[in-house]
């Protein structure tokens, strides 16, 4: 279909760039939804097969099939831009939530909720030198350094009665390649705009990782989440591997350390974590301060003073016990899509496809769609950067904030600084 319209330039420029207003506007075509020479329902079809396929030529393969001979360059550049418009939108939220302009929800209020927090693996490029010429004629080869980055998954749930994942409603996917800071920012936004401060209770999950637990005395106070109605739980699952770890650097024979681990895991989940340090100390007696030993008794009298670990009183609130919500959306949103042999992403390209991909795995595609129009109607310009949140000089300095109280420490050696 051929269209003939008016085209407004933009206000500015720069130099003999485009300005920031972009390249101008076609005023009919914007009030049709098309941007960029693309429909709203092309956009919505190449996005979501691009987030769900496992790579861009296979989403250009199947939209050969369904009648879109397109080339590779233009289902990338398609599926870029709803990328850049969804993470554009993201931001704008973030600036309304820090401005106060963001109003809170009631989709929580009275509900069970979870929230889990974990990172995963991904290969980001950075290109250090770009290339000159093409072809034959090419002067000089593009040149990219490629490091492991992890991008920062957050997932937001309701539980039922015995602490599940309930069934009927969708979750909420989320996560950034930004610092802590901003993944936990991102965390206080949603738990906002959903209502999460209403909730009946609100149970943090995660594991041992100290950015994630240093950050949370910050995410309640900015959300302002009730004390009462507010629970921290170490992943069941991690604190019974730092048992292992403790009974494995002793040295005891194989068949004695697995009768001392079912015992002590089974103090763990009954809530005898002061039996159970003590056990381990007694046996880690005379090891050295550095061996492992005293490590992992470390990590878990740490989260015992937290009170991370009263498993048995979780259980019979009917609270979750571990953090297999985040685990299995790291697997499906990240590992299945961004992680695999020889992908290596520039980072605004990986995080567009992590926020699609979440969108669609959550069955929250269409909901997504409509808000970045709504949103992108009133400035077409893409900013999807944001700062580091305002938070306390202690976070920023990555030292913790001390809680009420004085925790117990270790006898020997020092807390472990990763699960």
């Amino acid at each position: 279909m051929w269209i003939s319209t008016l085209y407004c330039g933009p206000a500015t420029r720069t130099g003999k760039r485009r300005g920031r207003e972009g390249s101008g506007l076609y005023p009919e075509l914007a009030v049709l939804g098309i941007r960029e020479g693309s429909s709203p329902a092309l956009a919505s079809e190449v996005g979501r097969l691009t987030a769900l396929l496992p790579s861009y030529e296979v989403a250009r393969a199947e939209l050969v099939q369904r009648g879109m001979p397109f080339k590779i360059k233009v289902v990338h550049r398609i599926a870029s831009q709803l990328g850049a418009e969804i993470l554009t939108t993201r931001t704008r939220d973030l600036q309304r939530y820090r401005a106060g302009d963001l109003p809170a929800g009631r989709v929580l209020a009275g509900k069970r909720v979870g929230v889990a927090i974990d990172g995963g693996r991904t290969r980001i490029r950075t290109v250090i030198r770009k290339q000159k010429g093409r072809g034959k004629g090419k002067k000089q080869r593009r040149k990219f350094n490629v490091e492991w980055r992890e991008p920062k998954v957050l997932i937001i749930f309701e539980m039922d009665r015995k602490g599940r994942m309930a069934a009927k409603p969708r979750p909420w996917i989320d996560g950034t390649f930004a610092g802590p800071d901003e993944a936990l920012e991102l965390l206080a936004m949603h738990l906002h705009r959903l209502g999460a401060a209403a909730a009946q209770v609100v149970v943090f999950l995660a594991d041992g990782a100290p950015w994630i637990w240093d950050r949370l005395d910050w995410v309640v106070q900015r959300v302002g989440l009730p004390a009462s109605r507010t629970v921290r739980v170490l992943d069941f699952c991690h604190a019974a591997h730092h048992i292992s770890l403790a009974l494995q650097a002793v040295g005891l024979e194989d068949a004695e350390r697995q009768r001392l681990y079912r015992r002590c895991r089974k103090w763990l989940r009954t809530g005898h974590t002061s039996k159970l340090i003590a056990e381990l100390t007694v046996l880690a007696w005379d090891l050295p301060e550095e061996s492992p030993a005293w490590v992992a008794i470390a990590y878990l009298e740490k989260h015992q003073g937290a009170g991370h670990l009263g498993y048995d009183q979780f259980r019979r609130r009917g609270l979750s016990l571990g953090s297999g919500a985040i685990e299995s959306a790291i697997r499906r949103v990240v590992n299945l899509r961004l992680k695999g042999s020889g992908l290596l992403w520039l980072e605004e390209n990986a995080e567009a496809v992590l926020v699609m991909r979440a969108a669609v795995l959550t069955e929250r595609w269409q909901e997504t769609l409509s808000h970045v129009r709504t949103t992108m109607a009133s400035d077409r310009r893409l900013e999807w950067h944001w700062q580091s949140p305002d938070m306390p000089a202690e976070l920023k300095a990555g030292l913790p904030i001390a809680p009420p109280g004085s925790q117990p420490q270790a006898k020997k050696g020092s807390e472990s600084d990763a699960a």
